[in-house]
């Protein structure tokens, strides 16, 4: 009897320990993945079925935003909750300081075991993780360099393979099994310039996409947007008035012809160099024939357009395949180790992406398809199967929210709100509007400085810099944001009630004027040097 009410107390304990013990979370971060290119949000481009699995298992949220669509700024953003005027990444050529605090250095004070593992994209060594093995810059997809806890080495393979392989590594065998742990999880795919792993190549080849009904958007009332270099299907005399080359798409880095349809060699030769000879002779064995096919067709006009579409789009598709496969092995793990029950798991991307809406690939503008970013989220003991989120999260709420999980008090600094009780569906009022920035200009893709405003149904954005331009947008009757009603008289009263949360917004977060110079003035001194 004394044996059995010993056991019984020994198992309460147990139970009771289990209840307590901070969750572990899993954040899993991609490069540039649309949530268009998620097969959960129904747009039928491709299937991610193990993406998905998070959101079926958990939540899938319709309303996932940034605040600065660019790719080190959104991450500074991730790490410290904090405006990018605010912790000082506002482009990718300012550095970012990592003595400030971040939630990883939080978790960590707080007796959790951190990794970070893959792309980052912020100068100097990762702060806040007892394990680091970071890419150095946008990284490569073949044969990478990885900086780990601050020794550089190059590992032969496919980056996203080896950051899967990293991250498990680090699961398995260099935590300790007895603290609850953060990873970092983060993939450099799908980054241009989409190169696809072996078995992926000719993925797609027996499919030919349709153009977005936009692809051939001619910006009639919206002189930013017109002015971009950031087209797929850019003619030759387009590419030559760019600033620079590296904006519109191109035919060696993009669309990887050694020697363009003109006869002129491109530089994606020396892209090659880096592969191994076994990898360079499986890439030529199927671009070559394919690309020879195209320049014997002699396509012209949209059937050209057509082409380099679909050449973009199935690459990108292609490089999203390894990183489902990667989810769906960490996934795997967690399951098969009793560790998905108390787990947290993530999966978003640094910032939406255009798959030729507009005609564009890349990001940075305020228009919904790079303001808007995937997010999905599974936490079995708080979040039902299936759910859906409607709110507005932004990228700015991950540091609260996970600091809200770990029961660690949240650093009142912090500008993002904990969406913990959002998710469990405990609470349903959220913020009504959201507030976004963009800095990096004059710079490749030359798409101009502004901010702006989103409500659930109107958006207000201001171009400056070079220009003074404002674009008003109803989302109900415009979601593709073709129509500047800005001028309209029929939206008078919207338009100043969108200039009033404008500034009620820049109030609140305390952004100002003073502030946009002083950052033009910085990016001008940083790209003299």
């Amino acid at each position: 009897m004394k044996k059995y009410i010993i056991l019984m107390f020994l198992t309460s304990v147990l139970i009771s320990c289990e209840e307590t013990q901070p969750p572990n979370i899993v954040f899993i971060m991609s490069d540039d993945h649309a949530y268009q290119a998620i097969s959960a949000y129904g747009h039928d481009l491709n299937n991610t079925p193990n993406i998905d699995r998070i959101a079926n298992e958990g939540a899938l949220f319709e309303k996932g935003f940034v605040t600065n669509s660019i790719c080190a700024p959104s991450r500074a953003v991730m790490l410290t909750g904090k405006h990018s005027f605010v912790n000082g990444k506002v482009d990718n050529v300012q550095k970012f300081d990592w003595d400030q605090p971040n939630f990883a250095k939080v978790l960590k004070a707080n007796g959790y075991q951190t990794a970070m593992i893959g792309k980052i994209h912020l100068n100097g060594l990762p702060q806040g993780f007892d394990y680091s093995a970071v890419l150095p810059g946008q990284g490569h997809y073949y044969n990478p360099d990885f900086i780990v806890n601050g020794i550089k080495q190059r590992i032969q393979g496919y980056v996203t393979k080896i950051t899967t392989e990293l991250s498990l590594d680090w699961l398995k065998n260099k935590r300790e099994k007895d603290k609850p742990f953060l990873l970092l999880y983060h993939q450099k795919a799908p980054h241009r310039n989409w190169q696809s792993e072996e078995k992926y190549l000719t993925l797609f080849d027996d499919k030919t996409f349709d153009f977005p009904s936009n692809f051939f958007d001619e910006y009639e009332g919206r002189n930013a947007a017109a002015a971009q270099e950031m087209l797929i299907a850019a003619t030759e005399e387009q590419i030559e008035a760019a600033h620079g080359n590296g904006g519109h798409g191109r035919w060696g880095h993009d669309f990887k012809f050694l020697v363009d349809p003109y006869g002129n060699e491109t530089s994606f030769k020396r892209e090659l160099d880096r592969f191994t000879p076994e990898q360079k002779e499986a890439w030529l064995n199927v671009y070559t024939p394919k690309n020879d096919a195209m320049k014997a067709a002699n396509l012209e006009g949209k059937e050209l357009a057509l082409w380099k579409f679909n050449r973009y789009l199935k690459d990108y598709l292609r490089t999203i395949q390894s990183v489902d496969d990667g989810v769906g092995e960490v996934l795997d793990y967690l399951d098969e180790n009793g560790l998905a029950e108390n787990t947290i798991v993530v999966y978003t991307s640094d910032q939406g992406f255009y798959l030729g809406e507009h005609g564009w690939f890349d990001k940075r503008f305020m228009y919904e398809e790079s303001l808007r970013t995937p997010i999905l989220m599974r936490y079995p003991k708080e979040i039902k199967a299936g759910t859906k989120i409607n709110q507005m999260i932004q990228n700015l709420d991950f540091a609260p929210t996970f600091l809200d999980y770990a029961n660690v008090s949240i650093p009142e600094d912090l500008q993002g709100e904990s969406f913990r009780k959002i998710v469990s569906k405990e609470q349903s009022e959220w913020r009504d509007a959201i507030y976004y920035t963009y800095y990096e200009y004059p710079s490749v893709h030359m798409v101009k400085r502004h901010n702006g405003v989103r409500t659930d149904r109107y958006k207000l954005i201001h171009f400056y810099y070079d220009i003074d331009e404002w674009e008003l947008f109803d989302l109900y009757t415009d979601p593709q944001e073709m129509k500047n009603l800005y001028g309209d008289p029929e939206y008078a009263e919207v338009k100043q009630m969108m200039h009033n949360r404008f500034t009620e917004m820049r109030d609140k977060y305390g952004d100002s004027d003073k502030l946009d110079q002083m950052h033009i003035e910085s990016y001008l001194s940083q790209m003299k040097k």
